[in-house]
């Protein structure tokens, strides 16, 4: 209880001592000074129910509102799931089974039915306890259940009466009927009649029949007792009741309401479920956002009729929610055909990013593989080991060092001293070829016996100073030999984050930009997000030379299948990733217009992806493939942009060496042919 009104209740407790003491004494005195006691009790609750403003604000209550870029709706937020409808596009026997079952004399009274309060307390005091609150009394309970409350004391019904009073100053009798039935509570997440109206029927309030009214209705009086769903019998009773009382005060005929009561309890129910939206995972971070924001700045997310614009391009999100569940329905499929019969099959999850890397707006952001069985954000709250999509910090450190893409180490065998005694000796999916290689092949191919050599000759700690300027900012990076191959977990968000730098020529400009600006209901802008100053994370000869070297990734290395597969001749550079065991699958593309980044897992890191479909190539590739594809065709990105630094000449194909078979083989191809023509 709020300490102000436990004092005025325990002052007015002592008054009426007094008062029963004054009675003894002097009668008449006493009955003259009770009313002025009672009018000071009020008078000390008063501060503490809602105010007039609190009350038009209730009246005119209209949810946020989230749009793309593009002007699409991403999501609303409202406090409760619900459609407003207006009256008149409400049935009319729900307002006639209201009135005759809850407060026949609705039109009567300002608020307060004395009559049928008295009744309530009398009853009351002979040990049967009736309701007397009016629905005007009840709409103040729906609004306002933390002011008001639903202890049976004398507080809560001098609050709820003195709200009562106030809304009827101000709310005319059909807005104040508009507003309960557009309050209500309904269970299962319904809340309002039109909501209550699809819930159980499957319809729309306006269409709702008298048997289907009197259901709603006689609900009101204990909605769990009453659900229709579970106690049907109770419900049809009850229905039953609301009936016979909208025959006693003329707003049935006898005989209809006995022809009608002897009818079945029918439901069409199916549960309203919020609507998704095109992306969830967005509109989580925005309102996360929104509400620190709104609150420094005094609004309501839920009332105030905020527009909130984000950087969302409708069509990117599109495509990226397409070759995500396109991509994982694939995945899974290998998954559970390669586990035992009888087994659990656990759902494969996935994360996806793309941002503009010269302002850092997100584009499309996709959190889980599917958000209605999965709400954790794979993009912002997961972190996983980025296996070989953390190299690239690697090479980059190498070159702010001096040394170049061309420079070469030998491809063997390595073993490097740990901290603590230990020894980390790295290996490769094939065999060491013991060649010189450089380090531009030694990033395109992902081997690891290279990088292993490049982070032991310019240590640790230079590549989490990069890592971190370019973007890695909230996981903490080990600063150990191994952390070359991404042995250190991290978040999508911040992978992508610092190849956005990379591809902005070296310069971060922040975290990703979410929201753009934020207006009012009427147009007026509240807030604009301006765009950061930019950073110099990594000098920009090297910053290019890092993705002229990355270029190589897509040309002819782990990344082929964005030109062989997908088509993709714009001038991009890229990096796969894949943990040990297959656990994590990564893959990162940039091009100077835009920046997408997969991961691909299970949630328990215990579990891993088989062999041939769970290395980043084979898994994460495909989704930013198939995005790119979208953006590139849509110009959402220009193909004709490239980088800052001339793309290198493809590599000359060597012949192929003479095979005399094949050669007899085309020729006896060749004459089939001329044969058949």
């Amino acid at each position: 209880m709020n300490p102000a009104i436990a004092r005025a209740q325990a002052w007015t407790v002592d008054q009426l001592r007094r008062a029963r003491e004054l009675a003894r004494r002097h009668p008449v005195r006493a009955a003259l000074l009770l009313p002025a006691l009672v009018l000071a009790y009020l008078l000390a609750l008063l501060p503490f129910t809602p105010s007039i403003s609190d009350l038009r604000k209730a009246k005119s209550e209209v949810p946020t509102v989230v749009l793309s870029a593009d002007g699409v709706v991403l999501a609303e937020f409202r406090r409760l799931h619900r459609e407003w409808v207006p009256l008149n596009k409400v049935a009319r026997p729900v307002i006639d089974a209201l009135i005759s079952t809850e407060d026949h004399r609705f039109f009567e009274h300002h608020g307060i039915d004395l009559r049928r309060t008295g009744s309530a307390l009398l009853n009351t005091v002979r040990g049967q306890r009736q309701g007397g609150s009016t629905i005007t009394q009840q709409l103040a309970r729906n609004l306002y259940p933390d002011q008001i409350g639903r202890a049976v004391s004398i507080n809560r019904k001098a609050k709820e009466a003195i709200t009562a009073l106030k809304i009827e100053t101000i709310y005319s009798k059909d807005e104040i009927l508009e507003t309960y039935l557009n309050t209500v509570p309904f269970l299962y997440n319904a809340f309002g009649i039109e909501m209550a109206a699809r819930t159980y029927f499957d319809k729309s309030a306006d269409r709702l029949d008298v048997l289907e009214s009197a259901t709603l209705i006689g609900m009101l009086k204990g909605t769990a007792y009453y659900n229709p769903v579970l106690n049907p019998e109770r419900a049809r009773d009850r229905r039953n009741t609301v009936l016979a009382q909208m025959v006693k005060y003329g707003k049935l005929d006898a005989k209809r309401a006995q022809a009608l009561a002897a009818r079945p309890l029918r439901l069409d129910f199916e549960r309203q479920e919020e609507p998704v939206g095109l992306a969830p995972h967005v509109a989580q971070q925005v309102r996360k956002w929104l509400i620190a924001w709104a609150d420094r700045a005094d609004y309501d997310i839920y009332a105030d009729g905020l527009v909130v614009r984000t950087t969302i391009d409708s069509r990117l999100q599109k495509a990226a929610n397409a070759a995500v569940t396109r991509q994982i329905r694939s995945l899974q499929a290998q998954a559970d055909g390669s586990r035992r019969r009888g087994a659990d099959k656990p759902a494969l999850q996935a994360g996806f990013l793309a941002i503009d890397p010269r302002n850092q707006r997100v584009l499309a952001w996709v959190g889980s593989s599917d958000f209605a069985q999965e709400q954790f954000d794979h993009v912002n709250q997961a972190r996983r080991q980025p296996g070989s999509t953390f190299k690239p910090f690697v090479y980059g450190a190498a070159f702010m060092e001096g040394m170049s893409p061309q420079d070469t180490f030998l491809d063997q065998a390595v073993s490097i001293p740990e901290r603590g005694g230990g020894v980390w000796s790295p290996r490769d999916s094939t065999p060491p070829s013991n060649r010189a290689m450089t380090l531009r092949d030694g990033l395109a191919y992902s081997r690891n016996s290279i990088t292993a050599q490049v982070m032991q000759k310019i240590g640790p700690a230079r590549v989490v100073d990069l890592a971190y300027a370019l973007g890695v900012r909230e996981s903490k990076l080990e600063p150990v030999p191994s952390l070359a191959l991404g042995t250190s977990p991290v978040t999508l968000r911040e992978m992508v984050t610092a190849y956005g730098s990379i591809a902005n020529e070296g310069h971060y400009l922040g975290e990703p930009q979410l929201v753009q600006r934020v207006d009012d209901r009427k147009g007026h802008t509240l807030l604009l997000v301006t765009r950061p100053k930019p950073v110099d994370a990594m000098p920009r000869p090297q910053a290019l030379q890092l993705v002229n070297a990355m270029r190589g990734v897509v040309d002819e290395g782990t990344g082929s299948a964005i030109r062989t597969r997908y088509g993709i001749q714009a001038d991009v550079a890229g990096k796969t990733g894949t943990t040990q065991e297959n656990t994590d699958g990564w893959f990162i593309l940039m091009h100077p217009q835009l920046v997408a980044g997969a991961w691909v897992g299970f949630d328990d890191s215990r579990i891993t992806m088989g062999q041939g479909w769970g290395e980043g190539a084979r898994s994460a590739l495909p989704m930013v493939g198939d995005f790119f594809v979208q953006a590139l065709r849509t110009r959402a990105a220009d193909p004709r942009v490239e980088f800052a630094i001339p793309r290198p000449r493809p590599k000359a194909r060597e012949p192929a060496p003479h095979d005399p078979v094949q050669e007899l083989v085309n020729d006896l191809l060749g004459r089939l042919m001329k044969m058949i023509q």
